[in-house]
């Protein structure tokens, strides 16, 4: 009894000391993982910046002998040391413009079927099959593009489309010319599969995360698959969608490789989407390597430089877009 009664105070005095001394040890963690994920936050923030800065600092003599007027120039003569991006920019925009209105509705029509439609033993097989599209490298989908796609837009898509819409007003200069195969059109369409298992993925997961409750609600009163997919998942899930499909507008537009392979790399503005024409990334990756030193190479890190503001500011109004339905909802 002596004994445990003198060794209960030492115990006692112990215990707060051990979890003192624990909760030190717990605290210092925690204050040297914040740090360090703050330190890797600022290394990705630095990164960015020294990135925007390198491009911009070897931009700057395109800048300043072109002004604001290598924004609107179409001429692009390296001889001439005369140079304009706006045929680059103008391709970017349109083959992105092409791939998301043919990837947007067949994505959500696909993510729509996995989700409500498919038979579930299959939902799986497809799902990885669709995702197994997004690890293929660009350079495969560029090789298809133009030995086995190209043909087939030059035999069989091109001519029909001239033939028909090409005659029809108002739109018919969009489908004029010869069916070279090359072509914006075929970069667009090119680019669109590449960005459909972004799309569908993204969508497809989103879709999962409405419960199941509103939907048999909306089953039990008598609504078609049409109305619960209209008028409950999408509206549920809008914010995600949305993201998924800026995800893949930002993978449209700085594609390099595939769109070199098919749009026919030509430098100049042509009304007609059957023309060959050019992109940003492909007018890089095409001149870069032969560009002397000088006005020809800031003129490459010029439309660099440019690409990057293109997608940050399409990025930026995504992110503003989605925090504005976020608010609403």
């Amino acid at each position: 009894m002596t004994a445990t009664a003198l060794q209960s105070p030492s115990a006692a005095q112990s215990a707060p000391i051990d979890r003192s001394r624990a909760l030190g040890r717990l605290k210092s963690l925690d204050n040297g993982f914040r740090w360090l994920t703050f330190g890797a936050a600022v290394l990705i923030l630095a990164l960015l910046l020294g990135v925007v800065v390198s491009l911009f600092i070897g931009a700057w003599p395109a800048f300043r002998e072109f002004g604001v007027g290598f924004l609107f120039s179409s001429v692009w003569s390296p001889p001439k040391e005369q140079f304009g991006a706006a045929t680059a920019i103008y391709g970017t925009l349109v083959t992105s413009l092409i791939a998301m209105l043919i990837a947007v509705p067949v994505g959500l029509g696909i993510a729509v079927f996995l989700t409500e439609l498919c038979w579930l033993p299959l939902r799986r097989p497809i799902g990885v099959a669709i995702e197994l599209l997004a690890g293929i490298p660009s350079i495969i989908y560029g090789i298809w593009g133009v030995y086995y796609f190209r043909p087939v837009m030059q035999g069989y898509i091109q001519p029909f489309l001239i033939s028909t819409l090409g005659n029809v007003p108002g739109i018919g200069f969009l489908f004029q010319g010869p069916p070279f195969g090359y072509g914006v059109l075929t970069a667009g369409l090119v680019l669109a599969l590449m960005i459909l298992p972004f799309i569908t993925a993204v969508s497809r997961d989103v879709f999962e995360t409405v419960p199941t409750v509103l939907k048999e609600a909306a089953y039990g009163i008598g609504s078609t698959t049409f109305e619960v997919v209209g008028n409950i998942v999408i509206p549920y899930t809008r914010v995600g969608v949305i993201g998924g499909v800026m995800l893949a507008l930002g993978r449209a537009l700085g594609e390099t490789m595939a769109v070199t392979f098919v749009i026919g790399n030509a430098t100049k503005i042509q009304s007609s989407i059957l023309a060959q024409g050019t992109t940003i990334s492909a007018m890089i990756a095409n001149q870069f390597a032969d560009a002397d030193p000088g006005l020809f190479t800031s003129s490459l890190l010029a439309l660099g430089f440019i690409l990057f503001v293109i997608t940050f500011l399409v990025l930026a109004a995504a992110r503003w877009m989605l925090a504005r339905m976020q608010l609403k909802a």
